[in-house]
């Protein structure tokens, strides 16, 4: 176990992690910690566990000591009420995750070549060792994608399902393509809504890491901050951490700007991996029709569909993407619960919750946006 990931050689870390998802990139993960948006002072400390056979390292998992529940957008603040009613601290827990980051990935990273269950199994049971060590309450692993999620079913861990909604490129040629995919109603409504952003009184560009100059990055920062500044929020991503990305992973962050007067008025920003776009945060000092709608998902859809990639996450939760080509996805959570009284109720609720998230899903996915084969 490391304590600071500057202590993995970043070649060793990303030989397990892969090059798609790019949160959980070395140079990701380690800005995190060298720009102090993670650490003991924001309450999620460094704890990442390795697997290592004849000195090399074959298994790593992105692990935090967390004394709260925030920036992990799978909610247990109810189990922490419990907890505290009954006079028993449910902080510090383990967790497994990408910190500020609802996106679905591995989290029980392997070798290539290496047997993947196995180095799951001997991973999982490492976090939950330490846990039970150190008589921590939990071990959660968050966002797990499909391979971790069969390893992970097999041990006594409780499951939770969640909902995402995910723009998919069906081979789209361009943006009128994918509009004449959609029924009559939602394209207007897409038309309309591009229309109205047009209209403002803004330029709208779209820019990577390596495009961008330092007065961008602080603008988009101060736009970033805002919004939690209007919500009573803690803004998770110092200015440090965007500019420690667009020098080291100039071709992931993608900040999408709006001008007026040649200064930011909005802005989002987003990170490509090999296959996908994900959007992640937004802020604007003035409001203008439509404006969101474009930056947000529009603009998002149309770099898709340019660069090839296959799929768009723009953020967690959200149905009203759904109308604008959004489908409803299934995530996935693991959790280990030290007590045994704690665990049987929880595994009641997390049942129900399956059950209510499942038929969320169904009933979501009928009010599909685009045209059946019936519609010609």
């Amino acid at each position: 176990m490391v304590e600071n990931l500057a202590q993995v050689p970043a070649a060793d870390w990303d030989r397990l992690a892969g090059a798609d998802n790019p949160f959980l990139r070395h140079g990701f993960l380690a800005a995190l910690e060298r720009t102090g948006c993670v650490g003991p002072r924001q309450g999620w400390e460094p704890r990442h566990l390795l697997l290592e056979r004849d000195g090399q390292v074959i298994g790593a998992c992105p692990t935090y000591l967390k004394h709260h529940s925030y920036g992990e957008f799978v909610f247990d603040w109810g189990w922490a009420e419990a907890y505290e009613r009954h006079a028993l601290a449910y902080y510090p827990k383990l967790l497994c995750a990408v910190p500020f980051t609802p996106v679905t990935g591995p989290r029980l990273l392997c070798a290539p070549g290496a047997d993947h269950a196995l180095v799951c199994r001997a991973l999982a049971s490492g976090a939950v060792q330490i846990a039970q060590q150190a008589r921590m309450s939990s071990a959660h692993w968050l966002f797990t994608d499909s391979q971790d999620s069969q390893a992970l079913e097999g041990l006594d861990l409780l499951r939770r399902w969640g909902c995402q909604f995910h723009w998919h490129n069906q081979g789209y040629r361009d943006l009128q393509d994918y509009l004449d995919a959609l029924t009559s109603k939602r394209r207007k409504q897409v038309r309309k809504e591009r229309r109205e952003a047009a209209q403002a009184p803004v330029s709208v560009e779209l820019k990577h890491g390596d495009e961008l100059s330092e007065a961008e990055i602080v603008q988009y920062h101060a736009l970033y901050c805002s919004t939690y500044d209007r919500k009573w929020g803690q803004p998770s991503l110092t200015l440090e951490f965007f500019l420690d990305l667009a020098a080291n992973m100039p071709r992931t962050l993608i900040l999408i700007l709006a001008r007026r007067g040649g200064r930011a008025v909005a802005g989002a920003h987003l990170l490509r991996g090999q296959t996908a776009l994900f959007g992640r945060n937004w802020g604007c000092s003035e409001q203008h029709r439509s404006l969101h709608f474009e930056m947000c998902y529009y603009r998002g859809i149309e770099y898709c569909i340019e660069h090839g990639l296959a799929r768009f996450e723009a953020g967690a939760q959200g149905e009203h993407k759904l109308t604008r080509g959004f489908m409803p996805v299934r995530t996935h959570s693991f959790h280990w619960i030290r007590d045994a009284r704690f665990r049987n109720a929880i595994a009641e609720f997390v049942a129900r919750e399956r059950e209510q998230t499942a038929h969320y899903i169904r009933a979501t996915a009928e009010h599909t946006p685009f045209r059946s084969a019936a519609d010609g």
